[in-house]
């Protein structure tokens, strides 16, 4: 059987079409123009805002006019990851989609679930003829996952709707009533690079297998974060050898905790075969260290040319000094909600090279001023190093709206269809909801999903029946919207 052949078909076609459109984020213009054209076939107006979102509206079905109007968001960027032996051009190949078991996955890079499905549910409800519900307005955003950029610059005065239902949750049994803001963190600081000496013999280290994940809603999980363990592992052989970073660069992208870090090193001849031995255990160590969360992990050391330079005595000090006490992980736990972890930061790239050390964190907090807290941590690390600090790409938490009509809508729904409550709770990640309110002060909104394990990284699946699930809980929660006010 092929993905296609799922059900319900309907989405799922809708699903792989997507994914045969690269559309990373920052470089839409495919997947935009893909959503114009799947719009305007179907005879439904579509709009595309100044910064480029796409808007698809569908009049109400017969006797559904009377209802509120709903909002069907989503986000048509994805994360694009892949693993270190997969060759793919993200640029010009669709995703390669696949069913192993119980799950839908993608051959050696991300799936695109996020938030591929959300999306292609909309347009399964844009496309149909048989489904009875509300006026819709399906808004698709850009650049949801490197800025938000889709949401914070978003038309307000487009949408009528006063309910959203952000399609973008990864747990069939949850529902997302708030979500945690963030801020970017990028450090620079210049050294000079120093020569090589010709009794010198270099090593390239290269750390893999790492679970990765997102580093909003996974950074509570224990997973290993590859720029601090390969910093670890460098600061302690200077402990007793006479060890140089030629180059290091660790992570990939800023809202993914780091898999995989490469550095070429060099040591005097004369230690490098007690630095081998020291590599052996220092790795066993840590292994061990992480043998449960981190199953996979992978060290490897092979010799490789010399480098003509390396990062100077005192510049080292401060780089790996630096790296290791940069704050990451969690940073609080939430007092007001059970379990919710409130602030935290991601040290997600770290390059070294060609007199250049640079690095991209994310902080993120349910609350502003844990926010600021955070963020004033990570800037102050790095100017102790006399690094230049740029923080930017702030966007807003999504506080929950405890009297929402349309919370208790899903939540009865919900419980008459599944014969049990669903989970309601806030969470780590930067859902788009925050902005959107700004922009749409008086729209009631919510939101859940299909069950996604692993986004942004390689291991990224979707669950088919809550795919289905999911399916069913829309239609039905369509068919129960609440009737327009007409007291206004």
């Amino acid at each position: 059987m092929t993905v296609r052949e799922l059900e319900p078909k309907v989405l799922w076609n809708h699903f792989e079409n997507l994914n045969s459109v690269p559309r990373p984020s920052k470089k839409e213009e495919r997947i935009r123009q893909f959503m114009v054209d799947f719009g305007k076939s179907l005879n439904h107006e579509t709009i595309v805002d100044k910064i480029g979102n796409v808007i698809i509206k569908k009049p109400a079905t017969a006797g559904m006019e009377n209802r509120e109007t709903v909002i069907l968001q989503g986000h048509i960027d994805m994360v694009h990851q892949k693993n270190s032996d997969t060759t793919f051009d993200f640029d010009k190949q669709g995703i390669e989609s696949y069913i192993d078991g119980e799950w839908v996955k993608a051959k050696g890079t991300t799936l695109g679930a996020d938030n591929g499905m959300g999306v292609a549910a909309a347009m399964s409800l844009l496309s149909s003829n048989d489904i009875s519900h509300p006026t819709l307005e399906c808004l698709f955003t850009i650049d949801e996952e490197t800025g938000m950029t889709g949401a914070m610059h978003l038309d307000g005065s487009l949408l009528t709707g006063k309910i959203l239902l952000n399609l973008d949750t990864e747990d069939d049994d949850e529902f997302s009533v708030g979500c945690a803001g963030g801020i970017d963190t990028n450090t620079a600081y210049k050294y000079t690079p120093v020569e090589v000496k010709p009794d010198f013999t270099a090593f390239k280290i290269k750390l893999s297998g790492l679970k990765g994940g997102h580093s909003g809603m996974d950074i509570h999980l224990g997973r290993g974060n590859a720029n601090l363990i390969m910093n670890r592992l460098i600061y302690e052989a200077t402990e007793k050898f006479y060890i140089r970073i030629c180059d290091l660069e660790g992570g990939s992208l800023r809202n993914a905790i780091p898999r995989e870090s490469i550095a070429t090193v060099v040591v005097p001849q004369s230690e490098q075969e007690n630095f081998k031995n020291f590599f052996k255990i220092m790795v066993n160590t840590i292994k061990d260290e992480y043998s449960v969360n981190e199953p996979d992990m992978l060290f490897e050391i092979e010799p490789v040319d010399l480098p003509p330079f390396s990062v100077g005595t005192e510049d080292q000090v401060k780089i790996l000094s630096a790296i290791y006490t940069t704050p990451n992980a969690v940073w609080k736990m939430s007092e007001k909600i059970d379990g919710l972890v409130e602030t935290s930061s991601s040290l997600a790239k770290v390059v070294i090279r060609d007199g250049a050390f640079t690095t991209q964190s994310l902080q993120r907090s349910m609350i502003e001023s844990g926010k600021k807290d955070i963020a004033n941590a990570i800037r102050l690390t790095y100017e102790l190093i006399g690094a230049e600090v740029v923080q930017g790409g702030e966007y807003p938490g999504w506080a929950p709206n405890p009297s929402s009509k349309i919370l208790k809508v899903l939540e009865k729904k919900y419980k008459e269809m599944f014969n049990e409550n669903p989970k309601v709770q806030a969470c780590h990640a930067g859902l788009e909801c925050g902005i959107l309110g700004e922009h749409l002060p008086d729209c009631d909104m919510i939101s859940f999903g299909p069950t996604i394990k692993n986004p942004h990284s390689p291991d990224e699946k979707v669950n088919i029946k809550s795919v289905q699930k999911f399916w069913n809980f829309l239609l039905e929660v369509l068919k129960d919207t609440p009737v327009k006010n007409t007291n206004n």
